[in-house]
């Protein structure tokens, strides 16, 4: 075979190949531009472990040292009536003091009390069974004359396990996620590939409406991948 035949040939077999690869590279990068992004859902009830629960009380009187007597008394009434209900001495705290002057400021005839003390018994606890089984006892000590005082919306129960949750969610959510991306890639006639990006998302935690120690650990996750 003569030289200008064979390099026909040559010239003819490289350009094939380049055709080839350039045919190649454009539906390579066709292909990456082919993704779809799914959302993955995990949740989880789980129960409080720890519980803030403050009681709140005040006395009124015209004499400032025997109102803080008073409290003092009704401070150890009440710590007595909840170390008796199996609370330890550890979880039971006194707030902050504060006092009004009802004098310096009011409309109409003058209140009958100069000053009101108010203060709270603080109850820190992981132990929240207890407290749920004692929640409105403030009747009990009413009966003995003592009015101690405790709101709903002021009682925080806490869910602290959730360092513990977060691999097992975020793994379900994923899962979640490919099962999802996996329809959409059958439904489209194409091949899920690999992931092009993630978002873990936030989690949240939101207390029950009606029990409060009951919480609803949720996450969302973000998934793209490539389709084939």
């Amino acid at each position: 075979m003569n030289k200008p035949i064979l390099s026909s040939i040559i010239l003819a077999i490289g350009l094939a190949l380049a055709g080839l690869f350039v045919y190649c590279g454009i539906h390579q990068i066709a292909s990456k531009d082919r993704v779809v992004s799914v959302k993955g859902l995990s949740t989880r009830d789980v129960q409080a472990d720890f519980v803030v629960w403050p009681l709140d009380f005040c006395v009124r009187g015209n004499d400032i040292s025997a109102l803080y007597d008073d409290m003092a008394r009704i401070e150890k009434t009440a710590k007595a009536f909840f170390l008796d209900k199996g609370f330890k001495e550890s979880e039971l705290a006194r707030g902050n003091i504060s006092i009004d002057d009802n004098w310096s400021s009011y409309y109409g005839a003058r209140p009958e009390f100069h000053y009101t003390l108010r203060t709270s018994l603080i109850i820190s606890t992981p132990d929240v069974e207890r407290v749920k089984a004692n929640l409105g006892c403030q009747s009990e000590l009413l009966r003995k004359g003592f009015i101690l005082q405790a709101y709903d919306w002021n009682t925080d129960f806490q869910y602290n396990g959730l360092t513990d949750l977060k691999p097992e969610m975020v793994q379900e959510a994923t899962q979640n996620a490919r099962q999802v991306a996996q329809k959409f890639a059958e439904d489209a006639q194409c091949r899920l590939g690999s992931i092009q990006h993630a978002n873990q998302g936030q989690f949240s935690v939101e207390s029950d409406n009606y029990q409060p120690w009951i919480k609803h650990v949720r996450v969302v996750t973000t998934v793209s991948y490539y389709l084939k």
